[in-house]
């Protein structure tokens, strides 16, 4: 499923790249991690040449910055099992990137340049970085929606409010993931139950199996991101007590546990990839009430 939704301004809009209402399990999403599926340089070599100078010029002002390896979205390929929707099959295609070149592609002010005019996501992106982030809707035992605010430490939309996630990273060689590539997908769900522990504060027994709901991509500079439905069996008040005893404290400054009707209302202060997280969101809800 294909949807794109916008509100009229592109730094908000969002295109759901898949959708699975029902919620995909690890052993229904596989992972092919190939350099087939790394990004192709520009051919117009200033445009490529800018990459380092932005880079560069990033350092220059803020000596930490780290250039770490992270997984690249690089589409998908999906097949039903016995014909059922509730069956279903996807394999997630990566290939490697890094910091340093989606700094360069997609968080630059060229971003639109390095785009292919092409109905296909992933021709239309094949220049940029496009590494993939991940976010969880985690609803908790009074059925409110953990949202977090983001600070004004963080380069990508400070001050917004996001799902608990970030961007995948990638620890290890390629040849390492050829020979694991079968556990590279159940490494995805384990990640985000930790994201999820370390940014809110909760403990691992409180959450349920994550399953996966969907991709999404923002409009401004291409982001993709993929989202995750989580349970926890804590109420409202008490993550909000753990809140303030979470690991990672340095990326957000709150944490919201909010109605669907008031998340609605806020998503005007969400990165349009959370936007579509929140879409997805909804999908799943309106299948559940159908079952």
């Amino acid at each position: 499923m294909e949807k794109e939704e916008s509100n009229g301004c592109s730094s908000l809009g969002y295109k759901l790249l898949f959708s699975c209402p029902f919620g995909l399990s690890p052993p229904q999403l596989s992972v092919v991690f190939d350099e087939s599926y790394d990004r192709i340089p520009h051919s117009d070599v200033n445009l490529e040449k800018s990459i380092s100078e932005i880079w560069d010029q990033r350092v220059q002002k803020n000596a930490s910055l780290f250039n770490g390896k992270k997984f690249r979205y690089g589409g998908y390929s999906q097949k039903s099992g016995d014909g059922s929707s509730h069956e279903s099959y996807v394999c997630l295609h990566l290939g490697l990137t890094d910091y340093r070149t989606f700094v360069g592609t997609n968080l630059s002010s060229f971003w639109e340049k390095f785009l292919v005019a092409s109905e296909d996501d992933s021709t239309q992106c094949q220049h940029t970085s496009s590494p993939i982030g991940n976010g969880a809707i985690v609803e908790t035992s009074d059925k409110k929606i953990v949202l977090l605010q983001r600070s004004n430490n963080v380069g990508e939309f400070p001050g917004h409010f996001v799902f608990p996630g970030e961007t995948h990273k990638n620890s290890k060689d390629r040849k390492d993931f050829e020979l694991v590539n079968k556990r590279c997908s159940e490494e995805m769900f384990d990640s985000i139950i930790r994201e999820v522990v370390e940014e809110i504060g909760v403990p691992t027994t409180s959450l349920s199996d994550p399953l996966f709901i969907g991709i999404s991509r923002r409009v401004l500079n291409v982001r993709p991101a993929i989202f995750f439905f989580i349970k926890c069996s804590l109420e409202s008040k008490e993550i909000q007590h753990l809140y303030s005893k979470a690991q990672d404290g340095y990326e957000s400054t709150q944490l919201c546990t909010v109605s669907m009707t008031e998340l609605e209302q806020m998503t005007s202060k969400m990165p349009g990839c959370h936007q579509g997280g929140f879409a997805l969101y909804k999908l799943m809800v309106e299948a559940s009430k159908n079952i």
